[in-house]
């Protein structure tokens, strides 16, 4: 099969997979493409039986963090936002191609600005929702707003974009 055709399909019968482990079911593919399943007996499905993208998780999580820096930054934080943790998160459904309402509920516990580095923290909890359902809670989710964060030789390497903790 062609290329268009292997990402066209949704499903995938055992000798299809097995073309795949050898690396001959694509008649066409892609320079540098070298996907492969493993051999039998290591091959650990049989078959594919419907294929259904999802969006992964993390975008619903960053979805929270921006909007906790938007909630900062409307509570008068000034800044560059950044992501700053979550304490616990609970994935217990997933956002599909028909789903139609993507819903986020947040609760801000806290919203600091603190005078000495003017840096702004806000603290919530979190539930998205798809169609009216819970799919993903988030506790202890943080996102900031910090001055002098911009990076004015981006993307050059430059000392403070090193990135990491420095001790």
């Amino acid at each position: 099969m062609t290329y268009a055709e292997f990402q066209g399909r949704r499903s995938f019968a055992k000798p299809e997979l097995l073309a795949f482990a050898h690396g001959r079911l694509i008649d066409d593919p892609l320079a540098g493409f070298e996907a492969r399943l493993p051999m039998p007996p290591l091959l650990m499905v049989d078959r594919i039986v419907d294929i259904d993208p999802v969006q992964p998780g993390c975008l619903g999580v960053d979805a929270v963090w921006q909007l906790l820096g938007f909630f900062c930054a409307w509570r008068g934080g000034l800044g560059v936002g950044r992501a700053l943790g979550c304490g616990e998160i609970a994935f217990e459904g997933q956002i599909r191609p028909h789903d139609r309402t993507v819903r986020y509920e947040l609760d801000v516990r806290r919203c600091t600005t603190f005078p000495d580095s003017g840096a702004t923290l806000a603290i919530g909890d979190a539930t998205v929702l798809v169609d009216g359902a819970p799919i993903y809670t988030l506790k202890g989710a943080r996102a900031g707003l910090f001055r002098d964060l911009t990076y004015a030789d981006y993307p050059a390497l430059s000392a403070r974009g090193l990135g990491g903790r420095h001790i």
